[in-house]
């Protein structure tokens, strides 16, 4: 019988470092840990960038979209009151004048985007964030830093309805 004799060197645990393809356990979970660390480092860096994005497109969808709103005539507000609703996505504001007329106006300030709200006793418009003020009949930028009028709506009253459309 032939004499088999073990080399002290073959008989240990081999070498992580020798073969590329090879790779330990450990490191095997080290990699993936990195590699998950980093896929959610990019996706938390890549949102804010697709929704700063898409936002503009998503909104101008959502306003094409809706083309008429109706309210019934029992939520119309009373003379010298305004009734705040949303036409699409965006804040819009009904203007019932103590002579009677009806005015449509959209409730975003022309300058940074804030929310307006009607000031009767003044019968303008107000934007709280800067000064701004509109005309509570036409929507023109009266004074402040506004650097355009409010958007105007078609306002018809109908078989009980008030029927608001774009101009």
């Amino acid at each position: 019988m032939p004499d088999i004799t073990l080399d002290e060197s073959s008989a240990a645990a081999p070498d992580p470092k020798a073969s590329p393809e090879e790779v330990s356990r450990r490191g095997f979970i080290a990699r993936a840990g990195l590699g998950a660390v980093g896929v959610c480092y990019a996706g938390a860096v890549a949102y804010p960038v697709y929704r700063y994005l898409a936002a503009p497109a998503q909104q101008a969808a959502e306003l094409a979209a809706v083309t008429e709103v109706k309210i019934p005539e029992e939520k119309m507000p009373a003379p010298g009151g305004a009734l705040m609703f949303r036409f699409g996505s965006r804040p819009t504001m009904l203007i019932h004048h103590k002579d009677g007329t009806m005015v449509c106006l959209t409730a975003v300030c022309t300058h940074l985007g804030c929310t307006v709200q009607y000031q009767p006793e003044q019968e303008h418009i107000h934007c709280a964030c800067h000064g701004g003020v509109y005309d509570a009949r036409t929507g023109a930028n009266i004074s402040g830093p506004p650097p355009k009028p409010l958007q105007r709506f078609n306002v018809e009253r109908a078989n009980g309805e008030i029927l608001i459309t774009r101009v």
